[in-house]
């Protein structure tokens, strides 16, 4: 996969030649709403012979147009996530675009012609509520006019389970109620997140459960303060692991939120390193012990749990 970035405005050098089905969409979380649009773009470019392109954006259009912050906007995903995952479902090109004011300016007619004709599209492929302006002038159903037949415009129904639709909201919202296993469903994957590991208080060593404690991007959303069943990545491997995301108000409070992850049947140094925490179930609410023990034995419990979770590691 070819990875372009643009700052606007785009430069004809910076596109490769040759016609493309362009996908269209911000597609955060890439779930399986966006899966169903970026295979619909893959089987008419495969159908045409052509290579498949798609355009997204560094961060969410709502930090320029709502005034929104990163804070507000947490993505689903590190850019470096849904850059593997695009090319996991079959991008040729992947065009990831400044979203910056003066791109924000870019009126409907000038966005056709210089983002969809400029990137060579024969086809433009993106879901129902796509919008390019604003969507009384610059919705999916404006599209052909814009086009000026120069190019097809196929739009892609809503894609819902369960009677409703599967989107970024909706999984945000399951995030923030610990409901793991429907954010699975609905991502196609297991939620994950990816941080370096750090220096912290070396409390859990001393109370016999040394932790992985992770510095997460900030602008990457978390889940649920709470206790779970994950996955962790250490290099290519995969281990159970037991993961906090918390206060530790037992030793304090007014303490910073902290991700740590203790790694099952592991014992080595990796400070400095990347690792991937895959989030697979809740098991319970963050507690205040009244005692170092206490806590201690809802740690062994918690462990239990987690040994006989079933999960599958490697090639299991």
């Amino acid at each position: 996969m070819k990875e372009i970035f643009i700052n606007h405005p785009l430069k004809p050098e910076e596109v490769p030649q040759g016609d493309v089905v362009l996908v269209l969409g911000y597609f955060d979380g890439v779930h399986l709403g966006h899966q169903e649009v970026i295979q619909t773009g893959r089987k008419i470019a495969d159908e045409r012979n052509m290579k498949l392109a798609l355009m997204t954006f560094n961060h969410h259009p709502s930090i320029v147009f709502n005034k929104m912050t990163f804070e507000t906007t947490k993505m689903l995903n590190t850019p470096k996530h849904k850059a593997q995952l695009m090319k996991d479902a079959g991008i040729d090109i992947y065009y990831m675009v400044n979203f910056t004011s003066k791109f924000a300016a870019t009126k409907p007619q000038d966005f056709v012609d210089t983002y969809v004709v400029g990137l060579n599209a024969k086809v433009v492929v993106a879901g129902f509520d796509y919008s390019f302006g604003p969507k009384s002038v610059a919705s999916m159903k404006h599209f052909p006019l814009y086009s000026k037949n120069r190019f097809e415009v196929v739009s892609v129904p809503e894609f819902t389970i369960g009677d409703e639709k599967v989107g970024s909201t909706r999984i945000r919202r399951l995030l923030d109620e610990g409901k793991m296993e429907e954010v699975e469903e609905l991502l196609g994957y297991p939620y994950q997140t990816t941080g370096i590991v750090v220096h912290g208080e070396a409390r859990g060593r001393l109370l016999g459960y040394p932790t992985a404690n992770l510095d997460i991007m900030p602008f990457v959303r978390l889940s649920k303060v709470g206790v779970y069943v994950t996955r962790v990545y250490v290099g290519d491997k995969a281990y159970r692991g037991m993961t906090s995301i918390g206060y530790n108000d037992t030793f304090g409070d007014d303490r910073g939120l902290t991700v740590e992850s203790y790694i099952l049947d592991f014992d080595e140094d990796i400070y400095g390193e990347e690792i991937t925490v895959e989030w697979l179930h809740y098991i319970r609410d963050m507690v205040k012990f009244s005692s170092v023990d206490e806590l201690i034995e809802q740690l062994k419990d918690d462990e239990r749990y987690t040994r006989e979770f079933p999960m599958k590691l490697g090639d299991e």
